[in-house]
């Protein structure tokens, strides 16, 4: 396009308040995350009301650390960007509200991002060479889907979850353990000390050729092993619960990946949202990509969590693009992937 073009991202879809400013969608001049992890952990999960009136106490410290990092001032940046949907509404009210005012006030653009694109994107910012089309595993604590990425801006989804998300899965059975919140990343680590072959829990893969799932019957599964244990007095080994489900998750995960691959004859596929910083995803993922000759792109672990560098680099597709929203944008927590709603 000739001329940088420099955007202030904000995130504040969950629990997370962030500000980046990111230079052409793949160029991270900033990424400031402020997070509530300690705040919620007393109430074994995000408080919707406490998470919105943190994300006000802390979005004008973090707008400000992102420019004061990226050495610019707002003068210096050409668009404003914002994640409108999906999440919590009162947390989105407070970034899509904090946007508004400060592209009103600038006379800049601005710019809706979808959230989960927004994870999509985190790819583009470490695997430069990353273009579309390309499958995508999006694994977060209120999503779970297979997509197609048709291009920049046309997402196709092929398959999703039915019931629970993969990550809201996690958090349940983390809770039945007795781990504290957020309890992916514990069950991610006591895991380690387990035995994944010690408990034979389903595998859920629904019909033939679907590539849809389903992790409600896992969850009740595990539920049900810890009660009837509690029940005949059988001793639990957490460790082993936490690594036959994660086996069962995972498992799941990496078989309608890899068949998306094939059946589209794409072999380019991405990992994308909060779960896709667990580690055993990412292992097991690159060892069946490996297997099947397909290419693997995985970001950071800071690029996995919610943060505005992710949103930064969605936003710029949908700059170039023009699509741009009015003064009259509003949150919309029940987004769907794919849908423009301003």
């Amino acid at each position: 396009m000739g001329k940088d073009i420099a955007i202030l991202a904000i995130e504040s879809s969950c629990d997370e308040t962030s500000a980046a400013v990111v230079v052409n969608g793949r160029e991270v001049k900033s990424n400031i995350i402020s997070s509530q992890i300690n705040i919620h952990r007393r109430f074994g999960g995000v408080v919707p009301e406490i998470a919105s009136r943190k994300h006000i106490e802390n979005i004008d410290a973090v707008v400000d650390a992102a420019l004061s990092e990226a050495k610019m001032g707002l003068s210096e940046v050409d668009a404003i960007a914002v994640t409108y949907g999906p999440g919590l509404v009162g947390a989105l009210l407070v970034g899509v509200s904090y946007a508004k005012a400060l592209a009103f006030g600038c006379g800049l653009p601005l710019i809706p991002v979808h959230h989960i694109e927004g994870h999509i994107a985190a790819n583009y910012i470490e695997h430069k060479e990353l273009e579309p089309p390309f499958i995508c595993l999006v694994v977060s604590g209120g999503h779970t889907n297979v997509v197609k990425i048709n291009s920049y801006s046309d997402f196709e989804i092929m398959g999703h979850t039915r019931d629970d998300a993969a990550g809201e899965a996690y958090d349940k059975v983390a809770r039945a353990l007795n781990l504290p919140y957020p309890g992916g990343p514990k069950i991610d680590k006591l895991s380690a000390e387990g035995d994944a072959e010690a408990i034979k829990f389903p595998h859920v893969m629904l019909e033939e050729g679907s590539f849809d799932f389903s992790f409600s019957g896992l969850k009740s599964a595990v539920l049900n092993y810890l009660n009837k244990c509690a029940m005949t007095g059988q001793e639990v080994n957490p460790a082993d619960v936490a690594a036959s489900f994660q086996k069962a998750v995972i498992d799941v995960l990496c078989a309608k990946a890899i068949a998306a691959c094939q059946t589209t004859g794409i072999k380019k596929l991405a990992l994308a949202g909060g779960v896709s910083a667990n580690s055993a995803l990412r292992a097991e993922l690159k060892r069946v990509c490996e297997a099947e000759g397909v290419e693997l792109f995985i970001p950071s672990p800071v690029f996995c969590t919610d943060n505005g560098a992710m949103i930064g680099s969605a936003a710029y597709y949908e700059y170039i693009k023009g699509n741009v929203a009015g003064m009259d944008l509003n949150a919309v927590p029940g987004l769907k992937l794919g849908e423009r709603r301003y």
